[in-house]
């Protein structure tokens, strides 16, 4: 999946658990959120890809009592689906929601790890994989 995913755990900080294919995203991450990186939730389209955020679903916090975010970058033809927040969320959250109730409290997985997780489908990938 060509998905850029960026948020924090409960103890740990701000980090890429999807990185898009790149070895670096921070790059395609900021050029995706230029101009709205101090907004808390929206969906912004930029060419052929999208910019997505939203506060966690279940109110999940980190240790300082934030509200952890998610932060999604979205390539085609997956972003082509997906025009508002609802539709990031019923698209986009299915994918990783599992994954992240498994690590959000732990300690963060590798991109690979979290990748091969969505690949197989499996909650136990995580389990087997590298963190």
């Amino acid at each position: 999946m060509n998905l850029i995913w960026a948020t924090r755990g409960r103890s740990w900080g701000f980090r890429f658990l999807l990185n898009g294919g790149y070895p670096d995203p921070l790059s395609a991450y900021e050029h995706a959120f230029a101009g709205i990186e101090d907004e808390l939730t929206g969906c912004w389209r930029v060419a052929d890809q999208l910019a997505l955020r939203f506060p966690d679903p279940l109110n999940r916090e980190d240790a300082a009592g934030r509200v952890i975010p998610h932060d999604f970058v979205v390539f085609e033809p997956l972003a082509n689906d997906i025009r508002s927040v609802d539709d990031g969320l019923q698209r986009i959250w299915p994918l990783v929601r599992d994954i992240y109730a498994q690590v959000w409290s732990a300690s963060p997985p590798s991109a690979n790890a979290v990748q091969s997780a969505i690949d197989s489908g499996s909650r136990h990938a995580l389990d087997a994989g590298e963190r």
